[in-house]
C-alpha cells in the first residue's frame, strides 16, 4: 500500500506519517512551503523524511503571501502566552492561513493520483488545537468525498481516503504514541514564530500546546530549555 502524506516537520504531521507506516504503508511524503514565517520546519520536514525511510519526498513552494490573511504569513504579531484552558481553541486565531489544508490536500490528492496512491495522510487534530476550521472531522469527510468525484481516478472508480490517526487523541496521547513508535522528536519543530537561531519561542499556541502535551504524558520535550 501506498499513501501520501503531509510531512510539515511537526510533532503532529511526524506522529501522523510514522503511524500510517506502522499500519503497512509505503510513504511519499509532501511538504510545502506556503511562505510561512517558521520556514525552520521545512529542514526538520526533511530530517523526519529521512528518518522515516520515506520512499519519496517532495517539495513544493506555492506562496500564500501574496494571499496574506494569516499571521503566519505576514508581518503581523503572532498570539502570545494565551492560556491553554480558557483561550486556545476559542475562536480561530490569526495564525490561521485561509483554506490551507484544503490547497495542501488537493496537492497531495493531484501526486497521490499520479503515483496512483488512493490514500492520504494528515496530522489534524481536533481535540488539543488551535480552533482552526480545516482540522475538523466535517472538513476531512468533506474533502474525502470531493477527492472522488473531482479526479480522473474517482470518475474511473478508485475510492480515495483521507487518513488522519490523530484526530481525536489529546497531545499527550500524541506524544506517547510517538514514544511507543521509537520517534525521535528532537528532528521536530513546532513553533509559529522561532528565533532567528530556529529556537522554539516557547510562547505562541503551538509551543504552550506541545509543552502541555509531553508534561501531561510524562515525558521531556528534548527540544525544551534548559
Amino acid at each position: 500500500m501506498r499513501a501520501v502524506v503531509l510531512l510539515s516537520g511537526g510533532l503532529d504531521s511526524y506522529t501522523a506519517a510514522a503511524i500510517a507506516q506502522s499500519d503497512g504503508f509505503e510513504l511519499c511524503a509532501l511538504t510545502v512551503d506556503y511562505g510561512q514565517r517558521h520556514t525552520r520546519e521545512i529542514e526538520s520536514a526533511r530530517a523526519v523524511a529521512h528518518a522515516l525511510g520515506v520512499a519519496r519526498h517532495l517539495e513544493l513552494s506555492v506562496d500564500l503571501r501574496g494571499i496574506g490573511g494569516s499571521s503566519l504569513t505576514s508581518d503581523d504579531e503572532v498570539p502570545r502566552d494565551r492560556d491553554p484552558a480558557r483561550q486556545i481553541g476559542e475562536g480561530i486565531p490569526s495564525t490561521y492561513v485561509p483554506a490551507r489544508n484544503t490547497i495542501m490536500l488537493a496537492l497531495a490528492l493531484g501526486w497521490a493520483e499520479v503515483l496512483g496512491a488512493r490514500d492520504l495522510v494528515i496530522g489534524v487534530n481536533a481535540l488539543d488545537y488551535s480552533g482552526y476550521p480545516d482540522c475538523r472531522p466535517e472538513f476531512v469527510r468533506a474533502f474525502e468525498a470531493l477527492a472522488n468525484v473531482a479526479t480522473r481516478a474517482g470518475v474511473e472508480g478508485a475510492r480515495f481516503r483521507v487518513h488522519t490517526p490523530l484526530i481525536a487523541m489529546s497531545k499527550a496521547e500524541i506524544v506517547r504514541r510517538g514514544v511507543e513508535l521509537g520517534l525521535d522528536y528532537g528532528l521536530t519543530h513546532s513553533c509559529y514564530d522561532p528565533t532567528a537561531a530556529g529556537r522554539p519561542c516557547g510562547r505562541c499556541d503551538s509551543c504552550v500546546l506541545r509543552a502541555r502535551g509531553f508534561d501531561e504524558a510524562g515525558v521531556r520535550d528534548p527540544l525544551a530549555m534548559g
